[in-house]
């Protein structure tokens, strides 16, 4: 199982302050395409494909011996033409409590926050995952273009830690970025939504499928604190992945989690990294995409801007090569 950061690592190169949430990072900025080309082209760290066992898309675990661990997951993702947020009150929580988290994070969300994705990858209690290079349909794209979206934020992560292994601080700390993986191992499907033939492309890429069994229902600012925390108490049992957003998208989720957090741990329940939760049991695995039945992630196949991205190419970043465009 892949080590995630390094405490010593975290602290050598920022300051509490600099880890801290700022206010204007939370909200969305539309109508800003400064990020909008993709990471330039590169030999991307070595991996195997997903063995026939683990292929197909992971909902949950049934841990050994039921033990009460769960994975909390927070989506960090972002379309063309817009700066996703950055939820520092959540990131903040976590920390403050010391509660481990996955985060599917985007290539264009890396790309315009580099920094923060830097402190996160340094970070021991996060695991990082891709979550598609700008949020895209996978179920619509051709094959070039599925190829493109689930390698871009790959690119971005390998951008992003080959930047930071030139700063001074990570020289001074013995291991320097080992700690961090050369390479992502898990993938989220860009609104849950899949088929064989993406799900076939994110296990050939070395990826496992990661679902989830319990939704929070953040994007809709309808979804109250409240709502949250009753659905995931509702719902929650050994082995569950949660789903949260931590973009500027999540709405009410820092308010849940510090209601939520306290109540599932006087329950006796543990958070561990999705990898973590992986390797105390078996992975609950169907063959396709969905958020809580079969069937019902297909809307998103509907949406007319989803229409306009299978066919819109991304501006490749300076040196990209042909087979970027």
């Amino acid at each position: 199982m892949p080590s995630f950061g390094d405490s010593r690592l975290l602290s050598a190169c920022f300051s509490p302050s600099a880890l801290k949430g700022q206010r204007g990072e939370i909200k969305p900025v539309k109508g800003v395409r400064t990020f909008d080309a993709t990471t330039a082209a590169r030999t991307l760290a070595a991996h195997s494909p997903i063995p026939a066992g683990l292929s197909g898309a992971i909902r949950r675990v049934n841990v050994r011996n039921g033990a009460k661990l769960i994975a909390l997951t927070l989506d960090l993702c972002e379309q063309t033409g817009e700066i996703a947020g950055y939820d520092g009150p959540i990131i903040d929580y976590l920390r403050e409590n010391r509660i481990k988290a996955t985060l599917f994070t985007g290539g264009k969300w890396m790309r315009s926050h580099e920094l923060r994705i830097q402190q996160l990858m340094a970070d021991p209690l996060f695991e990082i995952g891709n979550h598609g290079e700008a949020h895209r349909n996978l179920r619509l794209l051709s094959p070039r273009a599925l190829g493109a979206e689930i390698e871009g934020p790959q690119r971005a992560y390998e951008a992003a830690r080959e930047g930071f292994a030139k700063e001074q601080c990570v020289g001074n700390v013995p291991g320097g970025l080992s700690t961090v993986p050369p390479r992502m191992g898990l993938f989220r499907f860009p609104f849950g939504a899949c088929n064989a033939q993406s799900l076939n492309a994110v296990n050939a890429a070395g990826l496992l499928a990661i679902q989830w069994d319990i939704s929070t229902g953040d994007p809709d600012p309808n979804t109250s604190a409240k709502a949250i925390v009753n659905t995931v108490m509702r719902k929650v049992k050994p082995g569950s992945i949660i789903i949260g957003h931590a973009n500027g998208r999540g709405h009410h989720t820092a308010a849940a989690l510090s209601q939520l957090i306290p109540k599932l741990r006087a329950q006796g329940y543990k958070f561990v990294t999705v990898s973590e939760l992986l390797a105390a049991g078996t992975p609950e695995i169907v063959p396709t995409c969905y958020d809580s039945r079969p069937g019902d992630t297909d809307r998103y196949d509907r949406l007319p801007f989803q229409k306009r991205a299978t066919t819109a190419t991304a501006r490749p970043a300076a040196g990209a090569g042909a087979a970027d465009r």
